[in-house]
């Protein structure tokens, strides 16, 4: 889409930021026209950990924390191989100079209806932000969407890419756009893109691999929104929601099936 084609409406994408996000809204400005972000505070470590230990068990918890704090070192380690990954793919995953940005303390708070209602989007895209909660999604004036780095019904919640994979599931690792309603990743399916991991891939490098082959569904669902074509699929997929793994479990994994 050449810019004399983009539409006149504004998107705006809801985010927590990241480079794998970053690398999705600069192809949506590229393709789309003029996106806003905003950028919502991500949770307290603290909070996180107290929110899973009611769900889940403290077990799980902290064994999950252990996979959270092994993957940020694993980014230390696996830069280089992050960075060839970006230039192969063409990804531009910071910000660009201009990019407007407006930071909120949560996607739920007030602030980020009222950045929306002055913004007036034709539709918002929500990529690795907070569950949204009813009375978020009862305010919204426009078709809201959500990027899922997994594909969904199947592999909902955390780490779709790794968890396809660990279960052995190679045709399943891909990405999902939906729309959003109060369930997690439960939403009506819209676009679906798949792919494969390449050598050297590991849980700290799958989302960058997963944005490079699904920044072209991004574009497509935003478009059909802003033009008042959204359609859902039914993808004929079982439904199960999906956490990070435990420190236990990855590196079990890891050693018995060669998926990092």
């Amino acid at each position: 889409m050449t810019a004399s084609e983009s539409s006149p409406r504004p998107v705006v994408v809801v985010t927590e930021g990241g480079p794998h996000i970053w690398a999705i809204i600069n192809a949506l400005a590229d393709r789309v026209g003029h996106v806003s972000v905003i950028l919502e505070t991500p949770e307290s470590k603290k909070r996180l950990l107290l929110g899973r230990a009611r769900r889940q068990g403290w077990i799980s918890a902290v064994g999950q924390l252990g996979t959270m704090a092994l993957t940020r070192l694993g980014k230390r380690f696996l830069a280089g191989h992050a960075a060839r990954l970006i230039g192969e793919e063409k990804l531009e995953t910071e910000p660009r100079p201009g990019q407007a940005i407006i930071h909120v303390p949560s996607a739920n708070g007030p602030e980020c209806l009222q950045a929306i209602g002055k913004i007036k989007p034709g539709a918002v895209l929500l990529a690795g932000c907070r569950l949204l909660s009813k009375d978020t999604l009862a305010n919204m004036p426009c078709p809201v969407l959500n990027y899922h780095a997994g594909i969904a019904p199947k592999y909902r919640g955390m780490n779709g890419g790794y968890w396809a994979l660990a279960c052995g599931d190679l045709q399943n690792f891909g990405t999902t756009v939906h729309l959003v309603d109060a369930g997690v990743d439960t939403g009506g399916v819209l676009k679906q893109a798949r792919g494969k991991p390449k050598r050297g891939d590991s849980i700290a490098s799958y989302a960058l691999r997963q944005a490079a082959f699904s920044r072209d569904i991004c574009i497509e669902a935003v478009n059909d929104a802003l033009a008042g074509k959204l359609e859902t699929i039914d993808p004929r997929l079982p439904s199960r929601q999906w956490y990070h793994p435990t420190i236990w479990s990855y590196l079990w994994t890891g050693l018995t099936k060669r998926i990092w």
